[in-house]
Protein backbone atom coordinates (compact mmCIF):
# COMPACT_ATOMS: atom_id res chain seq x y z
CA UNK A 1 0.00 0.00 0.00
CA UNK A 2 1.06 3.63 -0.09
CA UNK A 3 1.37 6.68 2.15
CA UNK A 4 1.17 9.06 -0.82
CA UNK A 5 -1.30 9.50 -3.62
CA UNK A 6 -0.38 11.30 -6.81
CA UNK A 7 -1.56 11.57 -10.39
CA UNK A 8 0.45 8.50 -11.41
CA UNK A 9 -1.13 6.34 -8.70
CA UNK A 10 -4.58 7.60 -9.66
CA UNK A 11 -3.92 6.87 -13.33
CA UNK A 12 -2.74 3.36 -12.41
CA UNK A 13 -6.04 2.64 -10.68
CA UNK A 14 -7.92 4.00 -13.71
CA UNK A 15 -5.92 1.70 -16.00
CA UNK A 16 -6.65 -1.26 -13.74
CA UNK A 17 -10.37 -0.55 -13.86
CA UNK A 18 -10.38 0.10 -17.61
CA UNK A 19 -8.67 -3.25 -18.19
CA UNK A 20 -11.90 -4.93 -17.07
CA UNK A 21 -10.27 -7.18 -14.48
CA UNK A 22 -12.51 -5.99 -11.63
CA UNK A 23 -15.79 -6.64 -13.45
CA UNK A 24 -16.01 -10.43 -13.21
CA UNK A 25 -17.86 -12.09 -10.36
CA UNK A 26 -14.78 -14.27 -9.78
CA UNK A 27 -12.56 -11.24 -9.10
CA UNK A 28 -15.13 -9.67 -6.79
CA UNK A 29 -15.60 -12.86 -4.77
CA UNK A 30 -11.85 -13.41 -4.51
CA UNK A 31 -11.41 -9.92 -3.03
CA UNK A 32 -14.23 -10.42 -0.55
CA UNK A 33 -12.80 -13.75 0.55
CA UNK A 34 -9.38 -12.13 0.85
CA UNK A 35 -10.88 -9.50 3.11
CA UNK A 36 -12.48 -12.26 5.20
CA UNK A 37 -9.08 -13.98 5.49
CA UNK A 38 -7.54 -10.72 6.65
CA UNK A 39 -10.11 -10.43 9.45
CA UNK A 40 -9.54 -13.98 10.69
CA UNK A 41 -5.76 -14.26 10.27
CA UNK A 42 -5.03 -10.79 11.64
CA UNK A 43 -7.63 -10.78 14.43
CA UNK A 44 -5.04 -10.65 17.21
CA UNK A 45 -3.14 -7.84 15.46
CA UNK A 46 -6.36 -5.93 14.88
CA UNK A 47 -7.31 -6.28 18.56
CA UNK A 48 -3.90 -4.93 19.64
CA UNK A 49 -4.07 -2.02 17.20
CA UNK A 50 -7.56 -0.91 18.18
CA UNK A 51 -6.67 -1.25 21.87
CA UNK A 52 -3.55 0.85 21.34
CA UNK A 53 -5.62 3.57 19.67
CA UNK A 54 -8.11 4.09 22.53
CA UNK A 55 -8.06 1.06 24.79
CA UNK A 56 -11.03 -0.54 23.13
CA UNK A 57 -11.90 -3.79 24.94
CA UNK A 58 -11.30 -6.97 22.96
CA UNK A 59 -14.91 -8.16 23.27
CA UNK A 60 -16.15 -4.83 21.88
CA UNK A 61 -13.62 -5.06 19.05
CA UNK A 62 -14.86 -8.53 18.14
CA UNK A 63 -18.56 -7.62 18.27
CA UNK A 64 -18.39 -4.26 16.51
CA UNK A 65 -15.42 -4.68 14.18
CA UNK A 66 -14.25 -8.13 13.02
CA UNK A 67 -17.38 -10.20 13.69
CA UNK A 68 -19.66 -7.58 12.20
CA UNK A 69 -17.51 -7.29 9.06
CA UNK A 70 -17.25 -11.06 8.64
CA UNK A 71 -21.06 -11.32 8.77
CA UNK A 72 -21.41 -8.57 6.18
CA UNK A 73 -18.96 -10.32 3.86
CA UNK A 74 -20.76 -13.67 4.20
CA UNK A 75 -24.07 -12.03 3.33
CA UNK A 76 -22.63 -10.35 0.23
CA UNK A 77 -20.83 -13.49 -0.98
CA UNK A 78 -24.05 -15.53 -0.68
CA UNK A 79 -26.07 -13.04 -2.70
CA UNK A 80 -23.66 -11.42 -5.16
CA UNK A 81 -24.50 -13.63 -8.16
CA UNK A 82 -28.18 -12.74 -7.80
CA UNK A 83 -27.54 -9.01 -7.32
CA UNK A 84 -25.39 -8.89 -10.46
CA UNK A 85 -28.01 -10.58 -12.63
CA UNK A 86 -29.59 -8.16 -15.15
CA UNK A 87 -33.22 -7.31 -14.43
CA UNK A 88 -35.57 -7.92 -17.36
CA UNK A 89 -37.98 -5.14 -18.33
CA UNK A 90 -41.16 -5.55 -20.36
CA UNK A 91 -41.14 -4.13 -23.91
CA UNK A 92 -44.32 -2.50 -25.29
CA UNK A 93 -45.83 -4.30 -28.26
CA UNK A 94 -44.98 -1.58 -30.82
CA UNK A 95 -41.24 -2.01 -30.10
CA UNK A 96 -41.14 -5.78 -30.53
CA UNK A 97 -39.20 -7.84 -31.37
CA UNK A 98 -36.74 -6.68 -28.72
CA UNK A 99 -35.57 -7.39 -25.21
CA UNK A 100 -34.81 -4.82 -22.52
CA UNK A 101 -33.00 -5.09 -19.23
CA UNK A 102 -31.23 -3.07 -16.55
CA UNK A 103 -27.73 -4.04 -15.46
CA UNK A 104 -25.65 -2.80 -12.54
CA UNK A 105 -22.38 -1.26 -13.73
CA UNK A 106 -19.29 -0.59 -11.57
CA UNK A 107 -18.56 3.08 -11.02
CA UNK A 108 -14.79 3.04 -11.52
CA UNK A 109 -12.30 4.31 -8.93
CA UNK A 110 -13.90 5.19 -5.58
CA UNK A 111 -12.61 6.82 -2.39
CA UNK A 112 -13.51 5.66 1.13
CA UNK A 113 -12.64 8.05 3.99
CA UNK A 114 -13.03 6.24 7.30
CA UNK A 115 -13.58 7.50 10.84
CA UNK A 116 -11.60 6.86 14.02
CA UNK A 117 -14.36 5.65 16.37
CA UNK A 118 -14.71 2.30 14.60
CA UNK A 119 -11.41 2.48 12.74
CA UNK A 120 -11.64 -0.91 11.05
CA UNK A 121 -15.38 -1.23 10.42
CA UNK A 122 -15.87 2.24 8.97
CA UNK A 123 -13.07 1.68 6.45
CA UNK A 124 -13.84 -1.89 5.47
CA UNK A 125 -17.66 -2.00 5.48
CA UNK A 126 -17.84 0.55 2.63
CA UNK A 127 -14.95 -1.29 0.95
CA UNK A 128 -17.09 -4.46 0.94
CA UNK A 129 -19.67 -2.53 -1.08
CA UNK A 130 -17.02 -1.11 -3.39
CA UNK A 131 -15.46 -4.50 -4.10
CA UNK A 132 -18.80 -6.24 -4.56
CA UNK A 133 -19.63 -3.54 -7.10
CA UNK A 134 -16.47 -4.32 -9.11
CA UNK A 135 -14.57 -1.08 -8.41
CA UNK A 136 -11.03 -0.07 -7.73
CA UNK A 137 -10.77 1.71 -4.38
CA UNK A 138 -8.66 4.03 -2.27
CA UNK A 139 -9.09 3.71 1.51
CA UNK A 140 -8.10 6.60 3.77
CA UNK A 141 -8.11 5.51 7.47
CA UNK A 142 -8.36 8.10 10.22
CA UNK A 143 -5.10 9.53 11.52
CA UNK A 144 -6.69 9.63 15.01
CA UNK A 145 -6.45 5.82 15.09
CA UNK A 146 -2.81 5.53 14.00
CA UNK A 147 -2.20 1.92 15.03
CA UNK A 148 -5.20 0.64 13.07
CA UNK A 149 -4.31 2.86 10.13
CA UNK A 150 -0.76 1.50 10.08
CA UNK A 151 -2.01 -2.08 10.23
CA UNK A 152 -4.31 -1.55 7.24
CA UNK A 153 -1.58 0.17 5.24
CA UNK A 154 1.06 -2.45 5.96
CA UNK A 155 -1.02 -5.62 5.72
CA UNK A 156 -4.13 -5.29 3.56
CA UNK A 157 -2.22 -5.55 0.26
CA UNK A 158 -1.31 -9.14 1.18
CA UNK A 159 -4.99 -10.09 0.94
CA UNK A 160 -6.35 -7.85 -1.81
CA UNK A 161 -5.36 -7.01 -5.38
CA UNK A 162 -2.66 -4.35 -4.79
CA UNK A 163 -3.21 -2.82 -8.23
CA UNK A 164 -6.92 -2.28 -7.51
CA UNK A 165 -6.96 -1.29 -3.81
CA UNK A 166 -4.73 1.30 -2.16
CA UNK A 167 -4.53 2.46 1.46
CA UNK A 168 -3.35 6.04 2.01
CA UNK A 169 -2.40 7.17 5.49
CA UNK A 170 -2.16 10.75 6.71
CA UNK A 171 -4.07 13.66 8.15
CA UNK A 172 -5.95 16.65 6.79
CA UNK A 173 -3.32 17.39 4.12
CA UNK A 174 -3.53 13.83 2.80
CA UNK A 175 -7.33 14.07 2.63
CA UNK A 176 -7.11 17.39 0.77
CA UNK A 177 -4.62 15.90 -1.71
CA UNK A 178 -6.91 12.94 -2.34
CA UNK A 179 -9.92 15.19 -2.91
CA UNK A 180 -8.12 17.05 -5.69
CA UNK A 181 -8.48 13.97 -7.88
CA UNK A 182 -11.67 13.03 -9.66
CA UNK A 183 -13.14 9.86 -8.16
CA UNK A 184 -16.31 8.15 -9.32
CA UNK A 185 -17.80 8.19 -5.80
CA UNK A 186 -16.62 9.45 -2.43
CA UNK A 187 -17.82 7.67 0.70
CA UNK A 188 -17.19 9.66 3.87
CA UNK A 189 -17.90 8.92 7.53
CA UNK A 190 -17.31 11.68 10.06
CA UNK A 191 -18.49 15.05 11.33
CA UNK A 192 -20.87 17.44 9.62
CA UNK A 193 -18.14 20.06 9.26
CA UNK A 194 -15.80 17.66 7.47
CA UNK A 195 -18.73 16.32 5.47
CA UNK A 196 -19.37 19.81 4.08
CA UNK A 197 -15.70 20.09 3.08
CA UNK A 198 -15.83 16.72 1.32
CA UNK A 199 -19.01 17.69 -0.51
CA UNK A 200 -17.54 21.01 -1.64
CA UNK A 201 -14.44 19.27 -2.97
CA UNK A 202 -16.54 16.63 -4.72
CA UNK A 203 -18.69 19.31 -6.35
CA UNK A 204 -15.68 20.59 -8.29
CA UNK A 205 -15.64 17.28 -10.19
CA UNK A 206 -19.41 16.61 -10.02
CA UNK A 207 -18.54 13.49 -8.04
CA UNK A 208 -21.44 11.78 -6.20
CA UNK A 209 -20.99 11.44 -2.45
CA UNK A 210 -22.27 9.25 0.35
CA UNK A 211 -22.05 10.99 3.73
CA UNK A 212 -22.53 9.25 7.08
CA UNK A 213 -22.57 12.08 9.64
CA UNK A 214 -24.42 10.92 12.77
CA UNK A 215 -26.36 13.42 14.88
CA UNK A 216 -28.30 13.58 18.13
CA UNK A 217 -30.17 10.27 18.29
CA UNK A 218 -33.08 10.37 20.78
CA UNK A 219 -34.14 7.41 22.91
CA UNK A 220 -37.75 7.52 24.09
CA UNK A 221 -38.98 5.41 27.02
CA UNK A 222 -42.74 5.41 27.56
CA UNK A 223 -44.61 4.27 30.67
CA UNK A 224 -45.52 1.00 28.90
CA UNK A 225 -41.88 -0.06 28.47
CA UNK A 226 -40.19 -3.03 30.11
CA UNK A 227 -38.00 -0.82 32.29
CA UNK A 228 -35.41 -3.40 33.32
CA UNK A 229 -34.73 -4.40 29.73
CA UNK A 230 -34.70 -0.76 28.65
CA UNK A 231 -32.23 0.21 31.40
CA UNK A 232 -29.74 -2.54 30.56
CA UNK A 233 -29.91 -1.98 26.82
CA UNK A 234 -29.66 1.81 27.02
CA UNK A 235 -26.62 1.66 29.32
CA UNK A 236 -24.93 -0.92 27.10
CA UNK A 237 -25.56 1.00 23.87
CA UNK A 238 -24.70 4.43 25.24
CA UNK A 239 -21.41 3.49 26.88
CA UNK A 240 -20.23 0.98 24.28
CA UNK A 241 -17.02 2.31 22.74
CA UNK A 242 -17.01 4.92 25.54
CA UNK A 243 -20.01 6.64 23.96
CA UNK A 244 -18.10 7.30 20.74
CA UNK A 245 -20.71 5.81 18.42
CA UNK A 246 -22.66 7.84 15.85
CA UNK A 247 -25.80 5.71 16.34
CA UNK A 248 -25.65 5.71 20.15
CA UNK A 249 -28.54 7.35 22.03
CA UNK A 250 -27.46 10.97 22.46
CA UNK A 251 -30.21 11.93 24.91
CA UNK A 252 -32.95 10.13 26.81
CA UNK A 253 -36.60 11.18 26.83
CA UNK A 254 -38.48 9.32 29.57
CA UNK A 255 -42.08 9.53 30.72
CA UNK A 256 -42.15 11.37 34.06
CA UNK A 257 -44.12 8.55 35.72
CA UNK A 258 -41.30 6.03 35.24
CA UNK A 259 -38.24 8.32 35.31
CA UNK A 260 -37.12 7.51 38.86
CA UNK A 261 -37.47 3.74 38.46
CA UNK A 262 -35.69 3.72 35.10
CA UNK A 263 -32.77 5.78 36.37
CA UNK A 264 -32.28 3.57 39.42
CA UNK A 265 -32.25 0.50 37.18
CA UNK A 266 -29.74 2.21 34.87
CA UNK A 267 -27.47 2.92 37.85
CA UNK A 268 -27.70 -0.77 38.81
CA UNK A 269 -26.80 -1.73 35.25
CA UNK A 270 -23.78 0.61 35.30
CA UNK A 271 -22.49 -0.97 38.50
CA UNK A 272 -23.08 -4.47 37.15
CA UNK A 273 -21.37 -3.81 33.80
CA UNK A 274 -18.35 -1.77 34.92
CA UNK A 275 -18.13 -2.15 38.71
CA UNK A 276 -17.86 0.55 41.34
CA UNK A 277 -14.81 2.00 39.54
CA UNK A 278 -15.25 1.88 35.72
CA UNK A 279 -11.71 3.24 35.34
CA UNK A 280 -10.41 -0.13 36.52
CA UNK A 281 -12.72 -2.12 34.26
CA UNK A 282 -11.18 -3.97 31.33
CA UNK A 283 -14.52 -3.58 29.54
CA UNK A 284 -14.50 0.21 29.45
CA UNK A 285 -12.38 2.18 26.99
CA UNK A 286 -11.00 5.71 26.72
CA UNK A 287 -11.59 8.95 24.82
CA UNK A 288 -9.65 9.10 21.58
CA UNK A 289 -7.54 12.23 22.27
CA UNK A 290 -7.06 15.22 24.58
CA UNK A 291 -9.11 17.61 22.43
CA UNK A 292 -12.17 15.40 22.60
CA UNK A 293 -11.54 14.69 26.28
CA UNK A 294 -11.67 18.40 27.14
CA UNK A 295 -14.72 19.00 24.99
CA UNK A 296 -16.65 16.23 26.77
CA UNK A 297 -15.34 17.14 30.23
CA UNK A 298 -16.65 20.69 29.78
CA UNK A 299 -20.13 19.25 29.17
CA UNK A 300 -20.08 17.67 32.64
CA UNK A 301 -20.73 21.12 34.11
CA UNK A 302 -24.23 21.06 32.65
CA UNK A 303 -27.25 19.80 34.60
CA UNK A 304 -27.18 17.72 37.79
CA UNK A 305 -25.10 14.56 37.99
CA UNK A 306 -27.09 11.41 38.68
CA UNK A 307 -24.28 8.91 38.08
CA UNK A 308 -20.61 9.13 37.15
CA UNK A 309 -18.93 12.43 36.44
CA UNK A 310 -15.36 11.41 37.23
CA UNK A 311 -12.49 12.08 34.82
CA UNK A 312 -8.71 11.76 34.50
CA UNK A 313 -7.03 13.63 31.65
CA UNK A 314 -3.76 11.74 32.05
CA UNK A 315 -5.60 8.57 31.02
CA UNK A 316 -8.22 10.24 28.78
CA UNK A 317 -10.80 8.66 31.08
CA UNK A 318 -14.33 9.97 31.57
CA UNK A 319 -16.70 7.88 33.66
CA UNK A 320 -20.03 6.73 32.23
CA UNK A 321 -22.20 9.66 33.25
CA UNK A 322 -25.95 10.30 33.49
CA UNK A 323 -27.13 13.91 33.83
CA UNK A 324 -30.57 15.21 34.87
CA UNK A 325 -32.16 18.67 34.88
CA UNK A 326 -30.82 19.61 31.45
CA UNK A 327 -32.07 22.89 29.97
CA UNK A 328 -33.25 22.83 26.33
CA UNK A 329 -30.61 25.44 25.45
CA UNK A 330 -27.80 23.61 27.24
CA UNK A 331 -24.62 22.81 25.27
CA UNK A 332 -25.49 19.16 25.93
CA UNK A 333 -28.47 19.61 23.61
CA UNK A 334 -26.81 21.68 20.88
CA UNK A 335 -24.38 19.25 19.23
CA UNK A 336 -23.82 15.51 19.19
CA UNK A 337 -22.10 14.59 22.46
CA UNK A 338 -20.10 11.68 21.05
CA UNK A 339 -18.93 10.63 24.46
CA UNK A 340 -20.05 8.86 27.68
CA UNK A 341 -22.53 11.51 28.87
CA UNK A 342 -26.29 10.87 28.71
CA UNK A 343 -28.71 13.77 29.38
CA UNK A 344 -32.16 12.76 30.69
CA UNK A 345 -35.28 14.80 29.95
CA UNK A 346 -38.72 13.84 31.34
CA UNK A 347 -41.88 14.27 29.25
CA UNK A 348 -45.59 14.38 30.06
CA UNK A 349 -46.91 12.64 26.93
CA UNK A 350 -45.52 10.91 23.87
CA UNK A 351 -46.79 13.80 21.78
CA UNK A 352 -44.56 16.17 23.82
CA UNK A 353 -41.55 13.88 23.33
CA UNK A 354 -42.10 13.68 19.58
CA UNK A 355 -42.45 17.44 19.36
CA UNK A 356 -38.99 17.71 20.98
CA UNK A 357 -37.54 15.19 18.52
CA UNK A 358 -38.99 17.09 15.56
CA UNK A 359 -37.46 20.33 16.82
CA UNK A 360 -33.98 18.86 16.25
CA UNK A 361 -32.36 18.07 12.87
CA UNK A 362 -33.17 14.58 11.55
CA UNK A 363 -31.03 12.02 13.43
CA UNK A 364 -29.53 8.89 11.98
CA UNK A 365 -31.73 6.82 14.34
CA UNK A 366 -34.71 7.16 16.67
CA UNK A 367 -35.06 4.64 19.52
CA UNK A 368 -38.26 3.71 21.30
CA UNK A 369 -38.92 1.46 24.29
CA UNK A 370 -42.61 0.59 24.45
CA UNK A 371 -44.89 -2.43 24.59
CA UNK A 372 -47.69 -0.49 22.86
CA UNK A 373 -47.66 -1.07 19.08
CA UNK A 374 -49.73 2.08 18.65
CA UNK A 375 -46.88 4.12 20.13
CA UNK A 376 -44.44 2.65 17.59
CA UNK A 377 -46.89 3.55 14.83
CA UNK A 378 -47.06 7.10 16.22
CA UNK A 379 -43.26 7.42 16.29
CA UNK A 380 -42.99 6.12 12.72
CA UNK A 381 -45.60 8.59 11.49
CA UNK A 382 -44.40 11.67 13.39
CA UNK A 383 -40.60 11.57 13.18
CA UNK A 384 -38.03 11.71 10.38
CA UNK A 385 -34.75 9.80 10.70
CA UNK A 386 -32.39 7.44 8.93
CA UNK A 387 -33.85 4.50 10.88
CA UNK A 388 -36.00 3.43 13.83
CA UNK A 389 -35.31 0.71 16.37
CA UNK A 390 -37.95 -0.39 18.88
CA UNK A 391 -37.07 -2.07 22.20
CA UNK A 392 -33.38 -2.20 21.41
CA UNK A 393 -30.57 0.01 20.16
CA UNK A 394 -27.81 -0.10 17.50
CA UNK A 395 -28.89 -3.39 15.93
CA UNK A 396 -30.74 -1.71 13.07
CA UNK A 397 -27.21 -1.04 11.79
CA UNK A 398 -26.22 -4.72 12.09
CA UNK A 399 -28.89 -6.34 9.88
CA UNK A 400 -27.28 -6.85 6.44
CA UNK A 401 -30.62 -6.59 4.66
CA UNK A 402 -31.45 -3.17 6.18
CA UNK A 403 -30.01 -0.12 4.37
CA UNK A 404 -28.04 2.01 6.81
CA UNK A 405 -27.62 5.76 6.47
CA UNK A 406 -28.67 9.19 7.58
CA UNK A 407 -31.11 11.80 6.41
CA UNK A 408 -30.79 15.57 6.16
CA UNK A 409 -27.97 16.77 8.43
CA UNK A 410 -27.24 13.20 9.59
CA UNK A 411 -26.11 12.19 6.12
CA UNK A 412 -27.10 11.12 2.63
CA UNK A 413 -27.00 7.74 0.96
CA UNK A 414 -27.06 4.23 2.41
CA UNK A 415 -24.96 1.07 2.50
CA UNK A 416 -24.74 -2.46 4.00
CA UNK A 417 -25.76 -5.56 2.04
CA UNK A 418 -27.44 -4.92 -1.29
CA UNK A 419 -27.64 -1.20 -0.43
CA UNK A 420 -23.81 -1.08 -0.40
CA UNK A 421 -23.65 -2.95 -3.72
CA UNK A 422 -26.11 -0.48 -5.25
CA UNK A 423 -24.30 2.55 -3.80
CA UNK A 424 -21.11 1.53 -5.58
CA UNK A 425 -22.77 0.64 -8.89
CA UNK A 426 -25.01 2.49 -11.32
CA UNK A 427 -27.98 1.35 -13.34
CA UNK A 428 -27.49 1.01 -17.09
CA UNK A 429 -30.43 0.48 -19.43
CA UNK A 430 -29.97 -1.91 -22.37
CA UNK A 431 -32.34 -2.35 -25.32
CA UNK A 432 -31.53 -5.12 -27.80
CA UNK A 433 -33.53 -5.06 -31.06
CA UNK A 434 -33.30 -6.93 -34.34
CA UNK A 435 -32.96 -5.34 -37.78
CA UNK A 436 -36.26 -6.81 -38.96
CA UNK A 437 -38.92 -5.67 -39.43
CA UNK A 438 -38.05 -2.15 -40.51
CA UNK A 439 -41.34 -0.54 -41.69
CA UNK A 440 -41.31 2.72 -43.64
CA UNK A 441 -44.01 4.04 -41.32
CA UNK A 442 -41.43 5.40 -38.83
CA UNK A 443 -39.48 7.37 -41.42
CA UNK A 444 -40.27 10.66 -43.19
CA UNK A 445 -41.79 11.98 -45.32
CA UNK A 446 -44.97 11.93 -43.23
CA UNK A 447 -48.05 12.30 -45.37
CA UNK A 448 -51.37 13.13 -43.68
CA UNK A 449 -52.57 9.54 -44.03
CA UNK A 450 -49.26 8.11 -42.83
CA UNK A 451 -49.24 10.39 -39.77
CA UNK A 452 -52.86 9.41 -38.91
CA UNK A 453 -51.89 5.73 -39.03
CA UNK A 454 -48.73 6.35 -37.01
CA UNK A 455 -50.70 8.27 -34.35
CA UNK A 456 -53.30 5.47 -34.17
CA UNK A 457 -50.70 2.74 -33.70
CA UNK A 458 -48.69 4.64 -31.07
CA UNK A 459 -51.85 5.58 -29.13
CA UNK A 460 -53.23 2.05 -29.29
CA UNK A 461 -50.15 0.41 -27.75
CA UNK A 462 -49.01 3.11 -25.32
Amino acid sequence: MTDSYDAETHAGLKRCFDSGRTRSVEWRLSQLRGLDSFLHEQEASIARAVHDDFRKPEAEMFLTETSYLAGEIRHVVRNLHRWMRPRRVGVPLQYLPARAFVEREPLGVVLVIGAWNYPLQLCLAPLVGALSGGNCAVVKPSELAPATSKLLASTLHEYLDPEAVKVCEGGAKQSADLLRHRFDRIFFTGSRQKGREVMEAAARHLTPVTLELGGKCPCIVTETADLRVAARRIVWAKFLNTGQTCVAPDYLLVHHAVEERLLEMMKEALDHFYGADPKASSDYGRIVDARNFRRIRDLLREGALFAGGGSDESELYIAPTIVRGVRPGSPLMQEEIFGPVLPVIPFQSLANALEHVRSEPEPIAVYLFSRDRGELKQVRAQTRSGGICCNDLLFQAAIPGLPFGGRGLSGMGVYHGIAGFETFTTQRSVLDRTGFPDPDLRYPPYSAGKFRLLRKIVTMFS
